[in-house]
C-alpha cells in the first residue's frame, strides 16, 4: 500500500507544496484501507492555503471567453466580406466621379459656387463702403437685403437645370450694376490700377476665403497662390498655386483663369530639376518667371516659363540666418509692384534688419538698396506696394496689423496701425498684385484675398 500511497502523494505535489509539514503532522493527510482492500488517501485543503473556489471561478470565465473570441472571429469573418464589398462600391464610384469630371455638371454647380464667393465679396465691399463713409442709408440696406435675397436664390436654383443658371445670371449682373453705382455715388472705393498717387494703404478688406489648396488637404501648409504682377499679353487671368508639407519647393501649377484654379484644371505642370529645388515660400511670378529661393548656391533664382530656363544672382550680404516669424528658411523674399521687382532679406551686418532691394529685371542684378528698421524674425512677412515696403506682425490668433512702412522714395519710415482678420492664424506668404489691388495669401492651406484700399490724395 505504501508505493500506491506516494504515488498519489506525488499526482497531488503541486497542491500539496502549499501546505505546512507542520499540517501534515497534524492530521491533514491521512490514508485507510477502503472495502475492496484498495488505499485510500484523504487531503484536506485549508481555503486559507489554497484558493479553490477562486480556482473554479477562473476556469468558468476562461471558458465564457472562449467562447466570446469564437463570436467575434465569426463577427471579423463577416465584416472582411463586407469590407470587400464597400471596397468595390468605392471603386464604381470614383470612377463615376471621373466620369463626371469630364461633364458640364461640375461646371454648373462651381458656376454656383463662383457666385456664392462673389456674393460674399460684395457683402464685404458694402460693409467696407459703409464703415468708410461711417454712416448708414436706405441703400447699403437695399443692398444688404438682395444679397441675402440672392444668396437664397443660389442655393434654391442649384438643384434646377441650366436654364435657371441663365435665369440667376441676370438677376447677379443686376445686383453687380447697383452695387458700381453705389461705389461710383458714395466715395468711388474702385481700384485704380496702377496709380500710385496716393499717401499709403488706408485699409484691407475682410478675408475672402476661396477655398482650400489644390491637393485638397489641410497637410499642405507650406505654399503660395496668386496672378502674374506684370503678365504677359494673352495671360492677364492666368493664377499661379504651389504647396508644400515642408518649406521646400519642388513644383508650380498654372491655370487659365480663378474658375479653372477652383476645379483643380491646370493647364501647365512645372516640376523643378533636381540641382534647382528651392525652400521658403516667398515665391511669385512675373513677366512670366517665377522667382523664388535657392539654397545651393544660396541665391535668389528665376525660372523663365517660355524657356524654361534657369538664372540664378548671389547677394552677397544676403543670410540664411532671418527668417519671417511664422514659416522656417524664408530668407529671400520676392514682391512685385507698380514700380517694380523687389527682393527683401536681412544680413548679419544689418543685425537681423530687412534691408530692401530693387531687382534690375532685365540684368536680374541688384539696382539699388535701402535698410529698414524692421526686425524679420518679428515680422510675419512683408511686401510691396507702389515703392512702399509694409511689415506685418501677429496681434492674434485671427488677427495681423500693418504695423511699419518705409517708402522708398522718400526714405521716410511710419510705425501704422492697420489690422485685418486671418481666417487661420497661421500663413506662409503674403503679397500684394498690382493688376488688381489685391493681397494674395496662403493662409494655413487655403486660398485667401484681400482687397487693398489707399488714401486717396
Amino acid at each position: 500500500m505504501l508505493p500506491l500511497l506516494l504515488l498519489f502523494l506525488l499526482d497531488l505535489s503541486p497542491a500539496l507544496a502549499w501546505i505546512p509539514v507542520e499540517d501534515w503532522e497534524s492530521g491533514n493527510v491521512t490514508a485507510s484501507v477502503g472495502d475492496s482492500g484498495q488505499c485510500v488517501c484523504h487531503v484536506y485543503l485549508p481555503d486559507t492555503m489554497f484558493p479553490a473556489d477562486r480556482l473554479e471561478h477562473m476556469q468558468e470565465v476562461n471558458n465564457e471567453l472562449k467562447v466570446e473570441v469564437e463570436v467575434q472571429k465569426k463577427k471579423l469573418v463577416s465584416y472582411e466580406g463586407k469590407l470587400e464589398i464597400y471596397l468595390k462600391e468605392l471603386l464604381n464610384l470614383t470612377v463615376r466621379l471621373t466620369m463626371m469630371d469630364t461633364t458640364a455638371a461640375d461646371y454648373i454647380k462651381l458656376d454656383f459656387e463662383l457666385l456664392r464667393i462673389e456674393l460674399r465679396e460684395f457683402e464685404a465691399l458694402v460693409t467696407q463702403l459703409k464703415d468708410s463713409l461711417n454712416s448708414s442709408s436706405p441703400m447699403f440696406d437695399s443692398l444688404y437685403t438682395e444679397i441675402q435675397n440672392m444668396t437664397l436664390i443660389v442655393n434654391q436654383l442649384e438643384t434646377y437645370d441650366k436654364k435657371n443658371l441663365e435665369v440667376i445670371r441676370i438677376e447677379f449682373a443686376k445686383l453687380q450694376k447697383k452695387l458700381e453705382d453705389c461705389q461710383n455715388d458714395q466715395g468711388n472705393i474702385k481700384p485704380d490700377i496702377g496709380n500710385c498717387n496716393h499717401s499709403g494703404i488706408l485699409s484691407i478688406s475682410k478675408p475672402m476665403v476661396a477655398q482650400l489648396n489644390a491637393h485638397l488637404s489641410s497637410g499642405y501648409v507650406f505654399g503660395g497662390w496668386g496672378k502674374d504682377s506684370k503678365p504677359l499679353r494673352g495671360y492677364e487671368s492666368m493664377y499661379f498655386y504651389g504647396s508644400f508639407r515642408t518649406p521646400n519647393v519642388y513644383n508650380f501649377y498654372f491655370y487659365t483663369d480663378f474658375k479653372n484654379l477652383i476645379l483643380r484644371h491646370n493647364f501647365k505642370q512645372i516640376h523643378l530639376s533636381d540641382e534647382w529645388i528651392g525652400t521658403g515660400n516667398n515665391y511669385i511670378v512675373r513677366n512670366h518667371a517665377v522667382y523664388f529661393q535657392h539654397n545651393s548656391p544660396f541665391s535668389m533664382t528665376k525660372l523663365n516659363l517660355t524657356s524654361n530656363q534657369y538664372d540664378y544672382r548671389v547677394i552677397p550680404a544676403a543670410s540664411a540666418s532671418f527668417s519671417y516669424s511664422y514659416s522656417d528658411n524664408q530668407n529671400i523674399d520676392f514682391s512685385g509692384d507698380e514700380q517694380g521687382l523687389w527682393v527683401m532679406y536681412a544680413s548679419e551686418e544689418s543685425m537681423g534688419k530687412i534691408i530692401l532691394a530693387k531687382v534690375d529685371e532685365k540684368s536680374f542684378g541688384i539696382a539699388d538698396e535701402w535698410k529698414t528698421n524692421a526686425y524679420k524674425q518679428q515680422t510675419g512677412n512683408a511686401f510691396m506696394a507702389c515703392g512702399v515696403m509694409y511689415a506685418t506682425r501677429s496681434v492674434d490668433l485671427t488677427t495681423e496689423e500693418i504695423f511699419y512702412a518705409y517708402d522708398t522714395r522718400t526714405k521716410e519710415e511710419k510705425n501704422l496701425n492697420i489690422r485685418f482678420q486671418k481666417f487661420q492664424e497661421k500663413y506662409s506668404s503674403l503679397d500684394y498684385n498690382p493688376t488688381d489691388q489685391k493681397l494674395y495669401m496662403y493662409n494655413d492651406g487655403y486660398y485667401v484675398s484681400y482687397n487693398v484700399r489707399f488714401n486717396e490724395k
